[in-house]
């Protein structure tokens, strides 16, 4: 539990050190502006920016510490977005809780400044999360089972080690993240096998991930390149390693500087005022925008192929085109059933063990029954969510990484936390505590006049943490 802060004593009752109590009538449970579920980088950035705009928040966590990717911290990898991509610069670059500072702190920032790299290593970014966390308002071990709203204020029930708690507040922030997803080819019989691991649990099977004589990776992004790359570098005589992926190619991360101009407030402008068929279609073009390799690493898997093949053939083998169809058990081994997506041809391949690298998928938490009818859906029971990322019918409910399909796929990238951060802190406040971009793009990026530039300085002006915003707002919002 936090420690009680200045408003947790009622006015009035300020008293002299060594002074007698006097019994009191109970006080009201604290009413916080806001509560932020989930302690990801993205409600660890939104507490940081919401303490200097003077906004009451807590953080509430299932887990009992800090955690962030935990089983895919292989040594050398790094983030694919810069450092600047942190909780707070881009927002305020002199906030003190930025990864700069926590370089400082570390005694690390010359070190960082000589090796000239602009990517922070992944394990040095989990010891910034973790290293900002201890200076949030966070309350781990709060796994959240039941919200409802008493007419005034959320109550927020949280189960405890010391057995469940409830909290208020006017404000909800859902920062639960993304689950590991399982492709539908793989039995859930299969799901607790420890031969089938997800990459998200890749680091705990490693060691015993490097013994089998032959292992499939299946999936096509960074983690999957990742993975065998580091499967590939511990191959040694008689393993022998299989990539496959159902993409015509393994596609780099597009990095241009052009694209990049589409994580900004422009492109979600755009995106946002499009009927939500054609959001959808746009976004299943997107993939290669936000979930490639690293153009570096496809280029060193390759040489450490060519490398390999000096004295035979490269213990590996690599399949574009080919979709997992099905996984079943003959002698002993695993049998991964494959169908090629340009010829349709069916082959098999026997396998030891297989790492499903097939990403990951929100989850609407179940904890919101309580208060469904206070939320915004599409007809298909997605969230509807507004321009200002909210998702309450009464302008309380805002949601992080969950609005892909209505904001595009600046939803999980790191660099666009700091700005969905400043326009919720400045909707909680009621006014522009930062300054939000309007337009930072060279391009256009729809029909001139097709659609409203969002005005961040008129959302904050009406909307805050103290008043629910009218129907005739909500609706500008959207």
């Amino acid at each position: 539990m936090s420690a009680p802060t200045p408003r947790d004593v009622p006015a009035g009752r300020r008293l002299a050190p060594g002074a007698p109590t006097a019994p009191t009538a109970p006080t009201a449970p604290i009413v916080h502006d806001a509560i932020a579920i989930g302690a990801g980088p993205f409600n660890l950035g939104f507490a940081a920016l919401a303490g200097p705009a003077g906004l009451d928040v807590v953080v509430l966590e299932a887990r009992d510490a800090p955690q962030w990717h935990p089983g895919m911290m292989l040594a050398g990898t790094h983030l694919q977005v810069p450092f600047l991509a942190d909780l707070v610069s881009l927002a305020d670059p002199t906030h003190p809780l930025s990864f700069l500072a926590f370089l400082k702190d570390a005694g690390r920032l010359y070190p960082f400044y000589i090796r000239e790299d602009f990517y922070a290593l992944r394990s040095e970014y989990a010891k910034y999360l973790a290293w900002a966390a201890e200076r949030l308002p966070g309350r781990y071990g709060h796994r959240v089972t039941d919200i409802q709203h008493d007419g005034t204020a959320y109550r927020v029930t949280a189960h405890t080690p010391d057995g469940p708690h409830t909290l208020a507040a006017r404000n909800l922030v859902l920062g639960t993240g993304t689950e590991p997803q399982m492709p539908d080819a793989v039995p859930g019989t299969w799901h607790s096998d420890p031969r089938v691991v997800h990459s998200s649990g890749y680091l705990p099977a490693r060691e015993r991930l490097l013994t089998a004589e032959r292992v499939a990776v299946v999936g096509s992004g960074q983690s999957a390149a990742e993975v065998f790359d580091d499967l590939l570098a511990g191959a040694g005589e008689h393993r022998h390693v299989e990539w496959l992926t159902r993409s015509p190619r393994f596609f780099p991360l597009e990095y241009t500087k052009p694209t990049l101009e589409m994580t900004s407030p422009d492109y979600i402008d755009h995106f946002t005022a499009l009927p939500q068929s054609a959001r959808d279609r746009l976004g299943a073009k997107h993939l290669g925008l936000y979930k490639g390799v690293n153009a570096d690493l496809l280029n060193s898997i390759y040489d450490r192929l060519y490398a390999a093949s000096v004295d035979g053939p490269a213990p590996a083998t690599l399949r574009t085109a080919t979709a997992l169809e099905g996984l079943r058990e003959r002698d002993g081994r695993m049998v991964l059933s494959l169908r090629h997506g340009e010829d349709g041809g069916l082959h098999e391949t026997e396998v030891d063990a297989v790492v499903l690298a097939t990403g990951y998928a929100y989850r609407q938490p179940d904890f919101l029954a309580g208060v469904e009818d206070r939320l915004s859906r599409l007809p298909d029971g997605r969230w509807d969510v507004d321009r200002g990322y909210g998702i309450g019918r009464h302008g309380d409910v805002f949601v992080q990484n969950a609005e892909l399909h209505t904001h595009g796929f600046t939803a999980p990238d790191l660099g666009m936390g700091a700005y969905r951060n400043s326009v919720l802190v400045n909707r909680l406040c009621g006014r522009e505590q930062y300054v939000v971009e309007r337009r930072i793009a060279f391009q256009e990026f729809g029909t001139p006049g097709s659609h409203a530039t969002f005005d961040p300085g008129a959302d904050a002006a009406g909307a805050s943490a103290q008043t629910i915003p009218s129907a005739d707002l909500q609706e500008a919002l959207r």
